[in-house]
C-alpha cells in the first residue's frame, strides 16, 4: 500500500474573503506532504491575479513550496474536474467557512458534485485559517469494506505528517446485525451478548489492519477503537462532532446508482452537515 498518497494537491481558487486562509491551508498541506500545489482558477488568465497569489504565498518561499497557477474558463465543476485529471492531482482541497451565508449552497452544490465525480481524494475544510490550528485528533471509519485497510493506513500516514497524537477508528455496525427482537429482559441479555461478540470480532479485524502498518506511523499514537451501532455515515459524523475531532477520514463512496442519489448515502449524511474537516479518500 502506498504511504505517500498525495504527490500533488489542487485547490479551487476564488478571490473571496477566505482566499488567504484557503491558500495557507493548502500550502501548509503541500509542505507537510512534500507535494506540488496546483491553484485552479475558473476564469481568464490574469497577471494581476498571479501577482496577488504570489504575494499571499510569499511566506512559503522558505519552505520551498512548489506551486503552479492554472486558469481555465467554464463551468466551475467541469473546470476543476478537468484540471484535476490533466494534472494528475491526488488530493483536491475545497474550502468554505461555516459562518458564511453561501456555505449551504457551496457545500450543497459544488462540493457534493465534486465529491461524487472526482477521481481523486477530496478534503473539505469548514474552518480554514491563516494561523495553523493543530490537528490533534483524527477519526477514521473502520467499517468492513475493501477500501478500509487503505483508508486506515492513509489516516496513520496523515496523522504522522500533521503531528496528530490521537486516532480513533470507528466501526459502524448496523443494528440489523444483532437480529434479535428485544421485548423482555431475557431477549435484552441475548442482544447484549451478541453485540459484545460483534464488538470483539470488529476490534480484532481492526487490530489486524493496524498490525500491518509500519511502526514508524503507529508509534507514539494514542489509538482508540470505537464500535458504534447505528446508521452508517450519521453515526461516525455524530461521533466526530461530540468528540471534537479535528479531521474525519472516510472511504470514498462506491459508484452511486440512481437510488443512491434519491436516498441518503453514508457520505451524504456527512456532507449534509459537516461535523469537522473531512478527508474522503479514493
Amino acid at each position: 500500500m502506498s504511504l505517500k498518497p498525495f504527490h500533488s494537491i489542487g485547490i479551487g481558487v476564488a478571490f473571496s474573503p477566505n482566499l488567504k486562509a484557503n491558500l495557507f491551508e493548502a500550502a501548509r498541506l503541500a509542505v507537510f506532504f512534500k507535494s506540488k500545489l496546483f491553484l485552479i482558477h475558473v476564469g481568464e488568465t490574469s497577471k494581476d491575479k498571479v501577482n496577488m497569489l504570489s504575494a499571499i504565498l510569499k511566506s512559503f518561499e522558505k519552505d520551498n513550496l512548489d506551486y503552479e497557477v492554472v486558469f481555465k474558463k467554464g463551468n466551475p465543476v467541469d473546470v476543476i474536474l478537468s484540471v484535476t485529471a490533466s494534472k494528475n492531482i491526488d488530493l483536491l482541497v475545497l474550502g468554505a467557512a461555516k459562518r458564511e451565508r453561501f456555505v449551504t449552497y457551496y457545500m450543497g452544490s459544488i462540493a457534493r458534485k465534486l465529491t461524487r465525480k472526482a477521481k481523486c481524494s477530496v478534503l473539505l475544510l469548514i474552518k480554514p485559517s491563516v494561523e495553523r490550528i493543530p490537528c490533534e485528533h483524527i477519526v477514521v471509519n473502520g467499517l468492513k469494506d475493501p477500501k478500509t485497510e487503505q483508508t486506515i493506513t492513509t489516516a496513520f500516514y496523515v496523522a504522522e505528517q500533521l503531528n496528530s497524537e490521537k486516532i480513533t477508528i470507528v466501526e459502524e455496525i448496523k443494528d440489523e446485525q444483532v437480529a434479535i427482537k428485544v421485548d423482555d429482559d431475557k431477549s435484552l441479555r441475548r442482544a447484549n451478548i451478541v453485540k459484545e461478540r460483534i464488538k470483539l470480532r470488529e476490534n480484532q479485524r481492526i487490530k489486524e489492519i493496524i498490525s500491518d502498518i509500519p511502526e514508524e506511523y503507529t508509534k507514539n499514537k494514542l489509538v482508540k477503537l470505537q464500535p458504534i451501532f447505528g446508521k452508517q455515515g450519521y453515526s461516525i459524523g455524530h461521533y466526530a462532532q461530540i468528540s471534537r475531532a479535528d479531521l474525519l477520514v472516510m472511504n470514498a463512496p462506491s459508484k452511486m446508482t440512481f437510488w443512491d442519489r434519491l436516498f441518503p448515502h453514508d457520505i451524504e449524511h456527512i456532507l449534509t452537515e459537516l461535523p469537522t474537516d473531512v478527508l474522503i479518500l479514493q
